[in-house]
């Protein structure tokens, strides 16, 4: 048994095209998304006592309806291990569209399978059973996902880009957008042109978001913010997942950083992110002897102490 310190990525959907639900009501998706560098960062200790708590006291969600919780629980469950305790240096903003509970389930379950001695490839195939996008956050990087998100394809992420992320200052029920979508008629989006995308982007992917107009509908004052950016922008502004978080693409982190300076006042939060390859990021002794890890080498990112998934491993385990 070890202590395990984990990374969660944020997660941008760069397209996002909805189809009709099913009869147990879940909307089939189809997508290309992609982890930035928003990061939460998580602790897996085993034998402390058990519980979910923020980092110098600061407030998390409790752990009934706290992902990372429930994950590491259902690794603990699943292994007949003994409890664990989980911390949570919460960053990414919640109910915002950019995954942050599914980002931190996904770094817990790896997390704890390697503080309560477990792998990997034991602890994936309860990834899809913790929420639609913690399949895709648990692969990480670029990936083109479809079904309910338990399809998950890797693909090459783009590095010619920044992002400028831009979150309003109320949050959206992700069940309340989906809603809205079949109330509206199932609306299906119209693509960013591709003059406003990166050159990676352009003929790779059609930047879109289905649930657009059903988020402006459950909080119109989303569009009054898109207007807003799009005015002081010059450029397109797109909406990530159900919202209310509002994104458009830039030469560099630099770039972006100087537009959220000319953003609206009164954002819940904004940052300047760059695409990653990786979804989590795990360190902890023994780590360097995982056949499942390899260092991660990002010069002036994070210490080379910390460890991603070989490629192949988490898809594999998937399939």
């Amino acid at each position: 048994m070890r202590t395990v310190e984990a990374l969660a990525a944020a997660k941008l959907n760069l397209s996002l095209v909805v189809k009709s639900p099913r009869r147990d009501g879940l909307h089939p998706v189809a997508g290309r998304f992609q982890s930035v560098d928003w990061l939460d960062r998580l602790v897996i200790e085993p034998g402390a006592e058990p519980g979910v708590a923020g980092f110098d006291g600061r407030p998390v969600v409790a752990g009934e309806d706290n992902l990372a919780w429930i994950a590491s629980q259902r690794v603990v469950a699943s292994l007949e291990a003994e409890p664990v305790a989980v911390r949570l240096d919460k960053q990414i903003p919640v109910a915002a569209g950019l995954g942050g509970g599914s980002a931190d389930a996904a770094a817990a379950l790896a997390a704890t399978a390697w503080a309560v001695g477990g792998t990997l490839a034991t602890v994936v195939p309860l990834a899809a059973g913790l929420g639609s996008d913690v399949p895709f956050c648990l692969v990480g990087g670029c990936a083109d996902v479809s079904g309910v998100g338990e399809r998950v394809r890797p693909t090459e992420a783009g590095r010619d880009y920044a992002v400028a992320l831009v979150v309003p200052p109320f949050e959206v029920a992700t069940a309340a957008v989906y809603s809205a979508w079949d109330l509206l008629g199932e609306p299906h989006a119209a693509p960013m042109p591709e003059s406003a995308l990166p050159p990676s982007l352009r003929n790779a992917v059609a930047v879109r978001n289905d649930l657009t107009d059903a988020a402006i509908a459950v909080a119109p004052d989303i569009a009054a913010w898109r207007a807003e950016l799009e005015a002081g922008w010059s450029r397109p502004v797109g909406l990530s997942g159900s919202g209310p978080t509002l994104f458009s693409f830039f030469l560099d982190r630099d770039e972006a950083e100087a537009a959220l300076e000319v953003a609206p006042t009164g954002a819940r939060h904004t940052r300047a992110v760059v695409p990653i390859e990786w979804g989590w990021a795990v360190r902890f002794e023994g780590a360097d002897g995982s056949a499942e890890l390899m260092s991660l080498h990002e010069p002036g990112d994070h210490d080379p102490a910390w460890h991603v998934a070989r490629p192949g491993v988490v898809v594999s385990a998937l399939v």
